[in-house]
C-alpha cells in the first residue's frame, strides 16, 4: 500500500459513505486520481467490491505489561537525599501497552492482553485504554493483588535519572490464560510483547505462535534482557538499546563494528530484524539479508521526555510492516514517532498521528 492509498483507505474507513470527489478535496488532489487509488486498493484486496466495504482488517495484539506511569520532573540540578522541587504527572503506561496505545493514535487496529489488580490504578488503566482505541477485552484480572506501577524522576533536562517498578502482577499470567485466548492470538497479523513477561511465557508465545505470527520484542532493560538470551532464534524483530544489545549478543559494544557484530551474532542464530536504539544517535538496523541502516534525526533543541520514546518507536516498526513500508520508509518513521513522543511531557503524545510523524520527518529530516 502507497502513501496515498494508505491515506484515501483511512478516509474510507472512518467515513464509508463519502464521494470520490470529496476525498479528492480533502487530499487537494483530483477525482480521477482518487479513482485510480481506489481501483488499485480493489486490486489489492483492501477494499471489496462497491460502496468501499473494506476486508476485515489485520490487527496487532500486544501481551504485556500495562501499569500506572508516576513521573516526576525536578526543576533544577538533582540534589540526592533531598527534596526536589519539580512537575509530578501520571498516566497510564507499561512498554506493551504504550506500543498499543501508539499504534491506535496512528489508526492500527490494536488488542491488548495483560494483568491487571483490583485497585483504582486497574480503573486508570481500563479508562485510559478504552478511550484510546485499545481492544481490552481479553486481559485477566488478579483479585488481591496491586496492578503494575512504575515510578520515574527525570533531571531538569527530561532525561531519567533514576526509575522504579512493581510488576509482580504480570507474573501471574502463564500460558494456560493465553491458551484459552488461542484463537484472538493465532487470529493477529504480529503480535508485540514485552521481556517483563515470565520467562515460560516469552518462551510459549513463541513456542506456540510464533512459528506462523511473527513477534516483536522490546527487552525493556538489561535485567529483563536475560531472559531472551536462550530464545532470541525465535524471535522476529527486536528493539534494544546498546546496554540490552550487549546482554543479548554476550558482547561488548564500543563502537560502529561490535555493533555490527553483535547484530551478525543474533541474526545467525535465527532473528530477523533488528533496531537498536542509539538515543541522539538515532537507530542502527540489519536484517539477515545484510542490510545495513544507521540513521538520525536532527534532535529537538529540549527534550520533554524521554520515557516514551522507545514505545513510539517500536509502535511506528509495528505500522510501518502492517501497511508494507520498505525499510528506509521504516527507519525514518519510527524516528520520527520517537521525536514527536520525546516532545510531550506525558509517556503518550496524544497528538500522535501519521500526519504529526510525517511534519516531524519533514523538519528533522
Amino acid at each position: 500500500m502507497t502513501q496515498r492509498e494508505r491515506e484515501i483507505y483511512e478516509i474510507i474507513r472512518d467515513m464509508p459513505m463519502i464521494e470520490q470527489s470529496e476525498i479528492a478535496q480533502k487530499l487537494n488532489i483530483t477525482r480521477s486520481s482518487v479513482a485510480v487509488h481506489i481501483t488499485n486498493l480493489q486490486k489489492k484486496g483492501y477494499i471489496l467490491g462497491r460502496g468501499y466495504l473494506l476486508k476485515e482488517q489485520d490487527y496487532i495484539i500486544g501481551i504485556g505489561a500495562a501499569n500506572v506511569d508516576i513521573h516526576g520532573m525536578s526543576k533544577k540540578s538533582i540534589i540526592l537525599r533531598d527534596s526536589n522541587p519539580g512537575n509530578m504527572n501520571s498516566s497510564a503506561g507499561g512498554v506493551t501497552r504504550n506500543v498499543s496505545e501508539n499504534l491506535a493514535r496512528l489508526g492500527a487496529p490494536v488488542r491488548l492482553i495483560t494483568a491487571l489488580g483490583d485497585d483504582i490504578y486497574a480503573d486508570q488503566i481500563r479508562n485510559e485504554c478504552t478511550a484510546a482505541g485499545i481492544d481490552f477485552s481479553h486481559s485477566m484480572v488478579v483479585e488481591k493483588h496491586p496492578s503494575s506501577t512504575y515510578i520515574s524522576i527525570l533531571d531538569e533536562s527530561g532525561d531519567m535519572f533514576v526509575a522504579m517498578s512493581d510488576m509482580s502482577v504480570l507474573q501471574r499470567m502463564n500460558m494456560e490464560f493465553l491458551k484459552s485466548k488461542s484463537g484472538i492470538i493465532s487470529g493477529a497479523k504480529y503480535i508485540t510483547c514485552d521481556a517483563g513477561l515470565p520467562e515460560e511465557v516469552l518462551e510459549g508465545i513463541l513456542d506456540v505462535y510464533g512459528s506462523q505470527t511473527p513477534v516483536f520484542i522490546d527487552p525493556v532493560s538489561c535485567t529483563y534482557a536475560e531472559k531472551l538470551k536462550p530464545i532470541i532464534g525465535k524471535v522476529d524483530t527486536l528493539k534494544p538499546n546498546r546496554m540490552e544489545m550487549e546482554v543479548i549478543s554476550g558482547m561488548k559494544i564500543q563502537s560502529e563494528t561490535d555493533l555490527e557484530r553483535a547484530s551478525d551474532v543474533l541474526l545467525e542464530k535465527g532473528l530477523k530484524h533488528i533496531y537498536v536504539s542509539l538515543g541522539a544517535d538515532g537507530c542502527f538496523y540489519m536484517n539477515r539479508d545484510g542490510v545495513k541502516i544507521k540513521r538520525a534525526l536532527k534532535p529537538l533543541d529540549q527534550m520533554v521526555n524521554a520515557t516514551g520514546g522507545g514505545d513510539a518507536f517500536m509502535a511506528a516498526v509495528l505500522y510501518a510492516r502492517l501497511f508494507d513500508f520498505n525499510v528506509d520508509e521504516t527507519v525514518d518513521f519510527a524516528l520520527a514517532a520517537g521525536v514527536a513522543a520525546i516532545s510531550y511531557k506525558g509517556t503518550i503524545n496524544p497528538n500522535m498521528s501519521v500526519n504529526l510523524i510525517e511534519k516531524v520527518l519533514e523538519e528533522r529530516k
